[in-house]
């Protein structure tokens, strides 16, 4: 049992860490600590995620393999806690700005992290919905933070209601899989389908399983929430739910797939391949009419995790090596358009609007460049690191034999690159208006510097053999092990 805690130190550390900045946040004066709340609730994600990152903490399975810990889940859990951690810092001023910076922001985040930490984690289907909505409840609150807002009201009652839908769906796809095989460890789960095969019920279980995990990652037809939630939230909220959620809902999704139904590829890949393509589509042409720069963000979202659907459908190593790559480069390009958005302001008012972007090249030039590289990145024009993001996802689809798939996802990068286009031309061949303030401080405009500048020249370790593809096949092949 002392194993099985050692296995679990980091979740333990966050949980007590969470618990204890709580206390410390009710009775220690809100006005004072509260910005010491969020530095410190961001250098304790931070000092986790490097430390899992050098190596720290035991490798294997706990709690009869209910939680699992390897290769896999410590590169999600990377990318999780760092990103969770760099955007409770970029959106603290913003919220302090809007007097809505409240001490139970970060401990929100906290958990929530926590929650995706479990879920990259599960060995089985009662620790996936412990950590799913451990994730989701901090969710729900967070969306709706701002209680003065109607529209932050309304985004957090329709994620509210929609996730209690999912969740359902969840419940009941587990219990005919329960049903069907007798346990919850995905490890039985996968030798009972290997020794009898997946019988109907089971393939319905899993069909529920499959449609509440596409909630979760807004993959079409499941995206509803995804528009009207990412508007109405808080920016900085939005900020999150864009990116750290995203990575722990799609580690979750292929644990569950490679995990618990590594032998039942064939039933679960036709699922797999309808919502990578609707989700393409649907994120590629939805987004052409908007003018909202949030609401184009969250069908890009849409349309990204179509992307990485490609390569978790293709049911191989080198599909599951190609969602982690994605993923990883999905964060890196969300933190720097997001850090942007958050600074965009006029009069000392947030705007969001594409039109309030016109003519920016001319007054700041460096950030209209780093922006417009973005873009780039965003629709997977070579040689930026968005273009590498899509070739891995659709070779391993390829290789897999579904070329049709990968050929859908091509014709769909095409229509998306339409909207980030138009981004870049407000910026650049668009008389300015009134000018844009940008509330920019050392951390913003160092997170979108590099946020660009890996774009932009991040191939170049790609070519030279190094970097995100080598740790995503360690983490692959741990995956598929």
């Amino acid at each position: 049992m002392s194993g099985d805690y050692a296995l679990v130190l980091p979740e333990i550390i966050m949980a007590v860490g969470a618990m204890a900045l709580l206390m410390l946040g009710a009775f220690g004066g809100e006005e004072r600590q509260t910005g010491r709340l969020v530095w410190a609730s961001a250098a304790l994600m931070a000092g986790l995620g490097v430390w899992i990152a050098a190596g720290g903490g035991s490798a294997g399975a706990a709690f009869g393999g209910d939680f699992v810990v390897d290769g896999f889940s410590r590169f999600a859990k990377v990318l999780i806690l760092l990103s969770s951690a760099l955007v409770l810092l970029l959106g603290e001023g913003y919220l302090a700005r809007r007097g809505i910076l409240r001490f139970e922001y970060p401990i929100l985040i906290l958990l929530a992290t926590l929650g995706m930490m479990m879920m990259v984690s599960a060995g089985g289907l009662i620790s996936l919905y412990m950590g799913l909505e451990l994730q989701s409840l901090a969710l729900y609150v967070i969306a709706a933070f701002n209680r003065e807002s109607p529209r932050s009201t309304e985004a957090g009652l329709k994620y509210f209601v929609l996730g209690a839908l999912s969740s359902g769906l969840l419940l009941y796809g587990a219990s005919l899989i329960y049903g069907y095989t007798g346990s919850t460890r995905f490890e039985v789960i996968a030798g009972v389908i290997e020794a009898e095969g997946v019988s109907l019920g089971l393939t319905f279980g899993l069909v529920f399983l499959c449609a509440a995990m596409a909630f979760k990652i807004s993959a079409a037809p499941f995206h509803m929430w995804t528009p009207d939630v990412y508007e109405g939230s808080p920016t900085p909220v939005t900020f999150f739910f864009a990116t750290a959620p995203k990575v722990a809902a799609a580690g979750l999704f292929a644990r569950v797939l490679f995990d618990g139904f590594g032998h039942a590829v064939a039933e679960w890949q036709q699922v797999l391949i309808f919502l990578a393509i609707a989700s393409m589509f649907l994120g590629a042409i939805a987004a052409i009419g908007q003018s909202n720069l949030k609401r184009l963000m969250a069908y890009s979202s849409i349309g990204h995790m179509g992307f990485a659907l490609v390569g978790l459908a293709a049911g191989t190593e080198a599909g599951a090596q190609s969602l982690l790559i994605y993923l990883a480069i999905y964060v890196v390009m969300n933190l720097g358009v997001f850090a942007f958005i958050l600074a965009m302001e006029r009069d000392g008012r947030p705007v969001v609007a594409i039109a309030d972007l016109a003519g920016l090249a001319r007054v700041r030039p460096g950030h209209a460049l780093a922006v417009a590289v973005l873009m780039f990145s965003l629709a997977g024009l070579p040689p930026m690191v968005g273009f590498f993001a899509k070739f891995f996802v659709f070779k391993a689809a390829v290789d897999a034999g579904l070329a049709p798939l990968a050929l859908a996802g091509a014709v769909a990068s095409v229509i998306g690159a339409y909207y980030y286009m138009n981004i870049v031309r407000v910026m650049y061949l668009t008389d300015p208006g009134r000018p844009l303030e940008l509330r920019l401080g050392l951390l913003q405009n160092a997170t979108i510097g590099v946020s660009a500048l890996i774009m932009g020249l991040g191939w170049l370790p790609f070519l030279g053999g190094l970097g995100v593809p080598e740790m995503a096949l360690g983490a692959a092949q741990a995956l598929l092990r």
